[in-house]
């Protein structure tokens, strides 16, 4: 009778605990993927996201102007446009930041475009720094954000000859837009990802040692659910195809979180005439500025004079 009974009480158990542990499947782990504010989720996240104030690092020498773009799901953005140094102006860049950083990551960068002639517009994507929104939709929703920040840019800054130049996340947000968008004249993508299903692969490859394909796309198409966005939608590859401005496509060679293999699979499809891959082979996923140093900025800043304005 002993015996009986203790195994039922083990019995009842793990009914209880595969209960619990497919409820958290279904309603927990889908939202590590793709929310950004919920402070149970935040505990747990081994890449915080840097939100340094704008005050930090504002040089007096460059004119800048803070602005607040509207989504169309009526979402609060926020953008510092970094004007040119110089008088005649070659173009507009937009930069997109990766899951680690927020548009404070740009600061640097926006002064070396500027002392180079060229506008930058540092956007917060939705749901990081000082931007609205809950969700990380992969491109989904932020390429809309970055069309209507273009809209902007345009009819109400009266600027022009507008790029991208986006990193890991912020690098696949170029290649949609791009694909999209034919307003953007040139761009600069590194650190992309093929789309976000095969990304999560590859994530639990790397962490777990193993991967089961059918377990990592069910938790994509729940975070797609709770975030109203199409899973498959997230795919620079797909949209790379429609790509025929000037490009970029920048990966490192050592990359981890993101294998080169699927930069030059994105890079593969596009079919612009003006297109190069720069591999920086001791590079990894965070670190391209830092190990590709002077010369990987000589060679972006000789791809980004031959995209100004005609006049310059």
């Amino acid at each position: 009778m002993k015996k009986n009974r203790t195994t039922k009480i083990i019995k009842r158990n793990l009914v209880i605990l595969l209960i619990l542990g497919l409820l958290l499947v279904h309603f927990i782990a889908p939202r590590f993927i793709m929310e950004r504010r919920n402070p149970i989720a935040a505990l747990f996240k081994t890449e915080k996201v840097k939100n340094n104030q704008l005050e930090t690092n504002v040089n007096s020498k460059f004119k800048r102007k803070k602005l607040t773009i509207t989504t169309f799901d009526n979402l609060k953005l926020s953008a510092l446009l970094t004007y040119s140094n110089l008088e005649n102006t070659k173009g507009t860049i937009i930069l997109l930041h990766g899951s680690g950083h927020t548009k404070n990551h740009f600061l640097d960068l926006s002064e070396f475009l500027s002392t180079n002639g060229f506008n930058s517009v540092a956007l917060d994507s939705r749901g990081f720094g000082e931007s609205e929104g809950q969700f990380l939709t992969y491109g989904v929703k932020e390429t809309k954000d970055i069309q209507t920040l273009i809209s902007q840019l345009i009819n109400e800054e009266n600027l022009n000859n507008i790029g991208l130049w986006g990193q890991s996340i912020g690098g696949a947000f170029t290649l949609q837009t791009m694909g999209i968008d034919k307003r953007v004249k040139y761009g600069i993508a590194e650190s992309s990802f093929k789309n976000l299903k095969t990304n999560l692969q590859c994530f639990f490859k790397r962490h777990a040692g193993f991967n089961l394909k059918p377990f990592s796309n069910y938790l994509v198409n729940r975070a797609g659910s709770i975030a109203d966005f199409n899973p498959d939608d997230a795919n620079p590859y797909k949209y790379s195809k429609n790509i025929t401005q000037p490009i970029l496509v920048v990966h490192g060679g050592k990359d981890k979180p993101i294998p080169i293999s699927e930069g030059k699979a994105n890079y593969s499809r596009i079919k612009s005439i003006d297109k190069e891959f720069i591999e920086i082979k001791l590079a990894g996923h965070s670190d391209i500025w830092k190990i590709g140093g002077e010369d990987y900025f000589n060679l972006v800043l000789k791809f980004l004079n031959k995209q100004a304005l005609p006049s310059n």
